[in-house]
């Protein structure tokens, strides 16, 4: 074998597990300002499965530069930082006491508030060497398993492509079924999470601490219908681009969550102190490489598209702050600033974007100490719900072609808050102005759990994510209780069977075209 594969747990069509013990939470926002000297916090809610010696991360809400009025930037995002790390002493449900009082202020404003993050679990992988050889793990097609609430530390080897924290690598939809949640991956060299030629996988309450590259990361622009919710990045710091990558216009510079195919689920995340980017959408074509693509369809059939057609399942309630530079850059920067930069090399999606009737929506999306906020250049945007506060720029070199804008709240921008636009920023009165929404789009379900019940039935829970409203999920025929809003989690209790089979539809009418069959 190549010595760069090794060491690695990667599974070849077999079955691989990770099951740590579950937390309520594995982050929470804060409760209330901790001060400068405090050595305790109050968390916003109380938690469970915390312990004493865990270790814990108390992310920043200052974003530190060179110079007092932040207009100059930090080389890192690593630099100046005020982020910490403390250990567990004591839990009390809402109340934690740390090992060592913080160094630094932890501020709660209303929405503006920082998190906690719990990075310690009872099963752990990891290097055993990490200066000698770091490790990594991968699933490929026909695997199974899944990975809930376990460590990865100290692994991704910098620099070699593929060899990624945890990596679903080619696996379709052969894996449907899969599921990494509240898991913790710190101090990692190469990535967090890479999602590869995958679909239907559902990343939920993860924590990604330090990586170098790209966080979570959508590899080759084929992947589609996967949910990431409730994730949190911190310090996804760049690194170079990797040998023979997929994409070559990406330069893994350090996105808390980067994709090129929008036809994802993105919801309740939160990036923060990220090297470039919170969240990146990009997508570049060149004479060299094609961005028509063959990406499966609802019913599963492939069909060749460009991806930068390809609208949003779901992106609602994310969030950036204490970003060095963006919170949000979405579509690649504008011609006319990446000319000057780069000596007339053009970047960004070159106004393709989604027809009129199957705009990209953002829905209920915060920004607060960042740079920018919001870099939107694709046409056919609806941004219904958007909070930018104590920024520099709001809206950055915006295409406002064929975009509709309402539920607009800027305070504090201290630069510009709608810098260098192509044509006029839209009116709230007018929206949805040209756009012409259609819902025509099924949803899609993914069963996540199967636990058997001393009783001899079946526990079955499950994830589905549409565009629009979860009218209701059938398992076996037989309707799912809601445990998220809008039926995004759900379950059911049903007597043993040998076959489970989960079927959404949506108030538009849409019938999931391909349930999801799963066996217990």
């Amino acid at each position: 074998m190549n010595p760069e594969s090794c060491p690695a747990l990667v599974d070849c069509g077999g079955r691989m597990e990770f099951h740590g013990a579950e937390m309520s939470r594995t982050w929470v926002k804060l409760g209330s300002t901790a001060k400068k000297g405090d050595a305790t916090l109050t968390l916003a809610e109380p938690v469970t499965g915390w312990k004493a010696s865990d270790r814990v991360v108390i992310v920043s809400t200052n974003r530190q530069s060179k110079h007092p009025d932040k207009k100059t930037f930090r080389e890192h995002a690593h630099d100046l930082t005020e982020t910490e790390e403390r250990i567990i002493r004591e839990v009390s449900g809402s109340q934690l006491t740390l090992d060592a009082p913080l160094a630094f202020a932890h501020i709660v404003e209303g929405r503006y508030r920082g998190e906690v993050a719990n990075l310690s679990r009872n099963v752990i992988v990891e290097s055993a060497d990490p200066a000698k050889a770091r490790g990594h793990t991968m699933f490929h097609r026909e695997s199974s398993g899944a990975i809930h609430y376990a460590e990865f530390r100290h692994l991704g080897k910098e620099g070699v492509l593929g060899r990624y924290s945890i990596h679903f690598h080619l696996v379709r939809d052969t894996m449907r079924g899969a599921s990494v949640i509240g898991a913790s991956i710190w101090d990692s060299g190469n990535r967090w999470i890479t999602i590869h030629g995958t679909d239907h996988l559902v990343v939920r309450d993860c924590v990604g601490y330090k990586s170098v590259g790209h966080g979570f990361f959508l590899e080759d622009g084929t992947e589609v219908f996967n949910v990431l919710d409730r994730n949190l990045a911190i310090q996804a710091e760049g690194g170079k681009p990797l040998p023979k990558q997929v994409l070559p216009y990406d330069h893994n510079d350090g996105a808390g969550f980067w994709w090129a195919n929008s036809l994802n689920t993105f919801t309740h995340n939160v990036a923060a102190e990220c090297d470039e980017y919170g969240y990146r959408f990009d997508a570049v074509e060149s004479p060299d490489f094609s961005l028509t693509l063959n990406v499966p369809k609802p019913d599963g059939e492939r069909h060749r598209v460009d991806i930068r057609t390809l609208p949003f399942v779901r992106f609602e309630g994310n969030e950036a702050h204490t970003q060095r530079r963006h919170a949000f850059n979405f579509g690649g920067f504008s011609a006319e600033a990446r000319n000057r930069e780069n000596q007339g090399k053009s970047e960004g999606v070159a106004g393709i974007g989604p027809d009129e009737r199957h705009p990209f929506v953002i829905k209920d999306y915060l920004a607060w100490d960042v740079h920018w906020a919001l870099h939107p250049r694709p046409p056919c945007v609806m941004l219904d719900g958007m909070e930018a506060a104590h920024s520099h720029y709001a809206l950055w070199f915006a295409n406002y072609d064929r975009h509709a804008y309402r539920g607009i709240k800027l305070t504090d921008i201290t630069v510009n808050p709608d810098f260098q636009p192509i044509g006029a920023q839209p009116k709230p009165a007018e929206y949805p102005g040209k756009l012409q929404p259609v819902d025509d789009l099924p949803p899609s379900s993914v069963i996540t759990h199967v636990l058997k019940q001393k009783d001899g039935t079946l526990l079955v829970r499950g994830t589905t994510a549409d565009n629009g409203e979860v009218k209701q999920v059938l398992v076996n025929d037989k309707p799912a209780h809601e445990t998220a809003a809008n039926l995004s989690q759900w379950e059911i209790t049903l007597p043993m069977t040998g076959k489970l089979t989960a079927c959404a539809k949506d108030a538009a009418g849409n019938v999931e075209m391909r349930p999801h069959e799963r066996v217990p």
